[in-house]
């Protein structure tokens, strides 16, 4: 099992973490190649969602029972060599990835 913090993965190192002072959930996985940032993945949970991974809504305790899932996730966008910047995001209509990029509310609270 991986440990919060910094890891690697196929000569790449990650660190991950909360977005600090965020009163949402952003929980961010930044890849890199030696000292050059390759991408950020993201998994966005949204206000109103919420409860959906934690009763109390505690980011702590989402983060405990969903890292491994999304640990994964972020190793298959590297096995497929997707080094585009992408968040994870999930709704209360669902989930659906998004090119960071191409999202016009991206410092807007969800």
């Amino acid at each position: 099992m991986i440990k919060p913090g910094i890891w690697s993965y196929k000569e790449l190192e990650i660190k991950e973490g909360l977005k600090p002072k965020s009163k949402h959930f952003r929980y961010f996985f930044v890849v890199s190649e030696g000292r050059e940032k390759k991408c950020n993945y993201c998994i966005w949970i949204d206000d109103d969602n919420l409860s959906r991974f934690s009763s109390s809504k505690s980011f702590e305790e989402i983060i405990s029972s969903h890292r491994e899932e999304w640990v994964q996730w972020v190793q298959k966008k590297i096995d497929q060599r997707d080094f585009r910047n992408r968040v994870w995001r999930f709704e209360k209509t669902g989930q659906r990835e998004i090119n960071l990029e191409d999202l016009n509310e991206k410092l807007e609270p969800a």
